[in-house]
């Protein structure tokens, strides 16, 4: 007879020891990906963000395992999590896999029917070396409960309703434009670059109210000296009358 260990005894690994991406080109989009959705839903209490990480979809079998590039859940609580265990958060809206000729089997043949069975409702695919994939953009969407392609603009660029953001291929990277505003997420060195440009201006403004605090001081101190010039000059004419 055999007995099931308890639950608690089940571990859950939290790395397999293997690279994180096929390579730099695929893990810089990976980090763009994860650091600007992190950026934009770092205000938002019930959506968590993770990228290449165990996403366990089986309870009791931990063998029954994923790794998404990118991930996306909402209605969960945003903590930090080593894994995501399917059977204790939900299902999570946006995964998006960058893939390559080395991993496409893995992310056409098995991710993409596994993500469409267990409900995520947005699977985006990216070829950021244009190795195999023609658009090398693309996306699939829950829809009458399955997936169907999710329809590319005219710029080649893909709508997530999931996140209100357009993904948008700029060389071999992959930039997310907010629809609602049309501003777009800044990569971390554009964010770098910004922010020690607003520090640049900063010092400049904080240096010319310096001044202009100097230039007022030394006018008021002027002026108060001209009027005690004024004020000695009054009571000496006024002796001299007297």
């Amino acid at each position: 007879m055999s007995i099931l260990p308890l639950e608690q005894e089940i571990e859950y690994p939290t790395s397999d020891g293997q690279p994180m991406a096929e390579g730099p080109e695929h893990m810089q989009v990976m980090f763009d990906l994860v650091d600007g959705l992190k950026s934009r839903y770092a205000g938002v209490a019930n959506v968590w963000v993770g990228g290449n990480f165990f996403f366990y979809y089986e309870k009791g079998n931990p063998k029954a395992r994923v790794a998404p590039d990118v991930l996306l859940a909402k209605g969960v609580t945003q903590r930090q999590r080593s894994r995501y265990l399917l059977w204790e958060e939900k299902p999570p809206s946006l995964v998006v896999e960058v893939t390559s000729r080395k991993t496409r089997r893995k992310d056409e043949e098995v991710k993409k029917p596994l993500y469409e069975q267990v409900g995520v409702e947005e699977y985006v695919l990216f070829d950021p070396l244009g190795e195999y994939l023609r658009p090398s953009l693309q996306g699939f969407r829950r829809s009458w409960g399955g997936y169907q392609p999710i329809p590319l603009e005219a710029d080649g660029s893909l709508v997530s309703r999931t996140t209100d953001l357009r993904f948008k291929r700029e060389g071999q990277r992959l930039r997310m434009v907010d629809i609602l505003t049309g501003e777009p997420i800044l990569w971390p060195e554009e964010e770098k670059a910004a922010r020690q440009a607003a520090e640049a201006r900063l010092l400049v403004l904080e240096a010319r109210l310096a001044e202009e605090t100097a230039a007022r001081l030394a006018a008021e101190a002027r002026a108060a000296e001209a009027e005690a010039r004024t004020a000695a000059a009054k009571r000496a004419y006024g002796k001299f009358a007297s």
